[in-house]
């Protein structure tokens, strides 16, 4: 039997996937019959932690469990979990990497309905809109582009520390950004480089393309769209300049390497703030926030979905429409830096004006909300998250020494070719 199209989408993703979650959706909680138990399947810190405290109050009958996986994993098992009907929480997040792939087996999750369609950005409401109408997710926030760094790192090179100083050095474009780069490196402290790895700065730089990976027509342009390769390109020679700290986003390498002061800026999407914030405790006041090189673009933003497969599918809807809520964006700007997908809110004294003492008091209200509002959305197809994660790989490649630059690029084609079989 031929499978169709979305069919083998999810077939190829569960065919990578490491093993099922050990836990399913939720189960009845406590004695009553009316207790529920309501799981939330996340990657990384959504800033929710509060949120759910809240929920439990005003609904003593829900309770919730958070369980949490890295980023690909994440995406992996869940593909997975649709593919054997088995496993999935009752809600579950999806990156705008992996919203495509899922809007492609939309009758797997909930109809969320048509009525909050006003409230958003009109292309994040549109990106998990299916082709007959359907709305698979809730957007919970943007990314949006910044770079964090460290002042005082800036400072122990010599490097002027001021984020408007900063920001302008590298207003005009990426090779200003590796050129400060190349004079940082000449006075850096010990085991510090200018930024974390390959995989995270490509990931910002192609942001900022018109096109990236896809046509809309869900065509896969890698190989034949320049900006593809101009990026590569720019990164490989940032990593060739003894840039880049060679570390993989989210790995626990990684991690450390912001508790060892082991980079001196990272490309900064506004969720990247929380993950900074959770794992460079030490350094609160010593980062700060100027504005990204050439200006625009985007890296990532989720969705909050609830697949049928779950145990308490309306109770699910309800508290993913709470959390995504107006109400509930704020108060995860206000206290995580996550960005929200509703402009209404841009305007709001409490998120235009907010500024951060972990990050010196920079004005990310104003800065994160100005990139909202000029941001011009890329168009992204089914496995855009599997081919970021394919170039990813290619330029570790790089940075580990264990092919060239061309021999790379010439494999990343190769391996991306395949994901569109």
């Amino acid at each position: 039997m031929r499978l169709s199209r979305s069919a083998r989408l999810v077939a190829a993703a569960a065919a990578t996937a490491m093993a099922l979650t050990a836990c399913g959706s939720g189960g009845d909680s406590g004695s009553g019959s009316d207790q529920v138990t309501l799981s939330v399947s996340l990657f990384g810190n959504f800033g929710y932690q509060e949120l759910y405290k809240q929920y439990e109050k005003d609904h003593p009958n829900i309770k919730i469990q958070e369980r949490t996986a890295d980023y690909n994993a994440h995406h992996r098992d869940l593909a997975t979990h649709l593919a054997t009907n088995a496993g999935a929480a009752d809600i579950e997040a999806v990156d705008t990497g992996f919203i495509a792939q899922m809007r492609e087996v939309g009758n797997q999750f909930t109809d969320l309905g048509t009525e909050r369609a006003s409230e958003y950005l009109p292309w994040k409401w549109q990106a998990s809109l299916t082709k007959d109408g359907k709305q698979i997710g809730y957007g919970t926030d943007v990314g949006g582009l910044a770079i964090c760094y460290r002042r005082d790192l800036f400072q122990q090179a010599g490097l002027p520390a001021d984020r408007d100083q900063v920001s302008a050095a590298w207003a005009s474009g990426w090779d200003k950004y590796i050129a400060l780069g190349e004079q940082f490196t000449k006075k850096a402290p010990k085991g510090t480089a200018f930024f974390d790895g390959g995989g995270a700065l490509y990931n910002a730089v192609i942001g900022q393309a018109p096109v990236g990976f896809y046509n809309t027509d869900n065509s896969i342009v890698v190989s034949s769209n320049p900006e593809v390769r101009k990026a590569w390109d720019l990164v490989v020679q940032a990593i060739q300049a003894n840039l880049s700290a060679k570390l993989i986003e989210s790995s626990p390498e990684w991690n450390n390497g912001f508790a060892k002061g082991q980079f001196a800026t990272i490309a900064c999407p506004a969720w990247m703030m929380a993950k900074i914030k959770d794992q460079s405790k030490a350094f609160s006041g010593k980062w700060d926030v100027a504005a990204v090189p050439g200006g625009g673009g985007n890296w990532g933003g989720s969705y909050l979905t609830v697949p049928k497969q779950g145990k308490h599918v309306e109770e699910a809807k309800k508290l993913a429409a709470w959390l995504t809520a107006p109400d509930q964006q704020a108060k995860v700007f206000t206290t995580q830096g996550l960005l929200p997908s509703i402009p209404a809110l841009y305007d709001k004294p409490e998120i235009g004006a907010l500024k951060d003492p972990f990050f010196n008091n920079a004005p990310i209200g104003k800065i994160f909300t100005t990139a909202a509002k000029e941001l011009k959305p890329q168009y992204q197809g089914p496995r855009a998250g599997d081919i970021q994660t394919t170039i990813r790989d290619g330029l570790v490649r790089v940075e580990q020494g264990k092919q060239s630059s061309e021999q790379s690029w010439t494999q990343t084609v190769s391996d991306v070719e395949r994901l569109a079989k």
